[in-house]
């Protein structure tokens, strides 16, 4: 059994997005205000520098910036997780030193990408991350950018260790989120990361989830969840499916990011747009992404009635 207090980990965490100025630097300021409506909406937390936070696209120093930025507005209000993966494990241990001096909750990491690395390389790679702090460490299983698809048997033996306390799984299978909540053990958090998934997860094992599309309506997200906690599945499954057509709107744009920044900044988030080779929305999808955001917002006002 864990020693550490893993209930304040579950429930709905948004993947916190990147955020810049019109010269591509960080915005401190706009992170501040965008942490702040995170608070003000109900969340439980807020993972910062995954892959809604561009944390692969910046520099060290620059994702350092970021977390002080968030932990200062709203550390004290927020269970704040700091997704340190990085392609070399010593930016990974330096982010995760940093994460714990400045006050996180937790860090979180994928397995070092480009190489084509075995078990006992990504081991060693989170293992060097763990020992770096005194912080609980959940795991971050993405296959599908990582390319590498963590074992049941590997999920086992890093979970026998009192820091790890949970796996957010990104992976497509419910079947697999199931399988590693059994191997990990009840006091083993398994966070759901597909948000169009996000009951399915929940129904099977998942103790909350964290998502990038959260972001845009983390007030859907909540709903689906009281739905749940209440019993009443049929509304739970209604919100799912209506969060669910929103999901299909903005992947229909250049970039998933791209979109929810441009529906942010339509409610007064000006966060920039997503560095490259993430693209932007164009002039040419002002009109859908207004439409999008209209839609998005008469939902949230639906759910919160």
């Amino acid at each position: 059994m864990t020693t550490y207090d893993i209930a304040r980990f579950k429930g709905i965490t948004v993947a916190f997005y990147a955020v810049y100025n019109e010269q591509g630097a960080i915005n401190t300021e706009a992170i501040r205000r965008l942490a702040r409506y995170y608070a003000q909406s109900g969340v439980q937390g807020l993972y910062v520098g995954g892959s809604s936070g561009e944390g692969m696209l910046q520099s060290v120093e620059e994702r350092k910036l970021v977390l002080e930025a968030v932990m200062a507005e709203v550390g004290s209000e927020l269970t704040v997780i700091a997704h340190v993966g990085a392609p070399a494990t010593q930016d990974s241990v330096a982010l995760a030193i940093h994460a714990a001096a400045v006050g996180a909750h937790a860090v979180s990491a994928v397995p070092a990408i480009y190489y084509r690395l075995s078990p006992q390389s990504v081991e060693a790679h989170w293992q060097a991350i763990i020992d770096a702090t005194n912080l609980p460490f959940i795991i971050y299983h993405i296959p599908q950018t990582t390319g590498f698809h963590l074992s049941t048997s590997l999920l086992t033996k890093m979970a026998e260790q009192d820091k790890v306390i949970g796996v957010k799984i990104s992976a497509e299978s419910t079947f697999e989120l199931q399988q590693f909540k059994a191997a990990g053990g009840p006091d083993f958090l398994v966070l759901n990361g597909p948000d169009e998934q996000y009951l399915a997860g929940r129904s099977i094992g998942a103790d909350g989830g964290i998502g990038g599309t959260y972001g845009v309506m983390p007030e859907l997200f909540l709903k689906i969840e009281k739905c749940y906690q209440q019993g009443n599945m049929a509304e739970a499954q209604k919100w799912q499916f209506l969060v669910n057509e929103c999901i299909v709107d903005l992947l229909s744009f250049p970039s998933l990011y791209g979109a929810c920044k441009a529906i942010l900044k339509l409610r007064g988030y000006d966060i920039g747009g997503p560095r490259l080779p993430l693209l932007p929305v164009t002039d040419n999808d002002a009109e859908r992404i207004e439409a999008l955001n209209r839609k998005i917002e008469d939902l949230i006002a639906l759910a919160t009635e």
